[in-house]
This record gives C-alpha cells, sequence and structure tokens, in this order.
C-alpha cells in the first residue's frame, strides 16, 4: 500500500489502541532454548520505552502473540501493561474484542506484525505496521514499513510516529528535561 506522509500521520494521530505481536515483532524472531528446553527472548529497551511512553499519554497498548511464554508475561509486567494475550489464534478477532472493551473503533487501532498470523489484525485496523523485515507477502496489507527491524527498536518507531501526530513529542521531550 502506497501512503503519503500526511495520510500516514492523520491515521497515526487517531490512534488510542496499539497492538504489538511479539515474535519478530517486539523480538528478533529468533527462539533461543536453553539446555532445559525453556525458550527465551531478548527484548529492545528503546521499544519498551515507547511502549510506556504511549501508555502515559493515554494510547492503550496490547500485546497479542501466537506463542505462550513466560518471558512474554515477565516483559508486559515489567512494563506494567495490562492488555496481555498469548496462545491466540486469530489476533484479529481478539483485536476487535479488545476494540470494543474500551469502547473505541478498530479504525483507531493500530497493530504492528511480521507474518501471516498478524495478516486478520493487520486486515482490521486503522493503522497497519509491519517491521522492516516483515515476510513479504504482508507486505501489501500495511500502511507503513518501519525502517527498523523486529526487535530492533521497529516499535519504538511506530510509538514515536504515534506520539508526534497526536502532538506530543515536545511534551514528552520535556518530561526527560528537553526545554
Amino acid at each position: 500500500m502506497t501512503m503519503t506522509e500526511s495520510d500516514l500521520r492523520q491515521r497515526a494521530a487517531r490512534i488510542r489502541l496499539a497492538c504489538f505481536d511479539v515474535d519478530g515483532t517486539l523480538t528478533d524472531g529468533r527462539l533461543v532454548y536453553d539446555g532445559e528446553g525453556r525458550e527465551t527472548k531478548a527484548f529492545h529497551v528503546l521499544d519498551g520505552q515507547g511502549l510506556k511512553l504511549l501508555e502515559e499519554n493515554g494510547v492503550a497498548v496490547a500485546l497479542i502473540t501466537a506463542r505462550r511464554n513466560a518471558a512474554v508475561q515477565a516483559r508486559a509486567r515489567d512494563l506494567g501493561l495490562q492488555h496481555v494475550y498469548t496462545g491466540v489464534k486469530d489476533k484479529g478477532a481478539v483485536l476487535v474484542q479488545l476494540c470494543t472493551s474500551l469502547d473505541i473503533t478498530p479504525d483507531e487501532a493500530a497493530h504492528m506484525g511480521d507474518d501471516l498470523p498478524d495478516l486478520s489484525a493487520l486486515l482490521q485496523v486503522g493503522l497497519a505496521v509491519a517491521p522492516a523485515n516483515a515476510h513479504p507477502w504482508i507486505l501489501g496489507h500495511v500502511h507503513w514499513q518501519t525502517r527498523s527491524r523486529g526487535g530492533e527498536g521497529a516499535a519504538r518507531e511506530l510509538c514515536d510516529l504515534i506520539l508526534d501526530a497526536k502532538g506530543l513529542r515536545a511534551a514528552v521531550l520535556e518530561q526527560f528535561g528537553a526545554a
């Protein structure tokens, strides 16, 4: 999908809920197992800061992932996220349910995902986003693709776009000491 910068910013300004896949979006997509068979994940600190900034500035954040993993729950707790859905088969259905419970429309939601299991959610939202290393089959179904790869700051790019489009950049910078 080709979109002008102005159209992208208009879509981003309407966002009240930002949903994120985990594997390949908040992580680099690799599955790492220890000697006991436990799965571990690495999350980027820039992405976490972006998720917190959205929440602090009135945009709800949700993690919606097909896999079940204790690391996802731990990261969500660390960030203070309330909306965490693991073991999800139909991400689009979960997203619509969440929109209903938050009394917002899917047009006011964004979803970032990297592969086919995200397609049902990407097709529902007002702002569909993929990281730079997303599978090519979903790229024709997103409004925007980040410069960064999943697990390397891609989620932060979306968070910053939303905050900036809402006119909140100066307030966020001021919160951290910029005049």
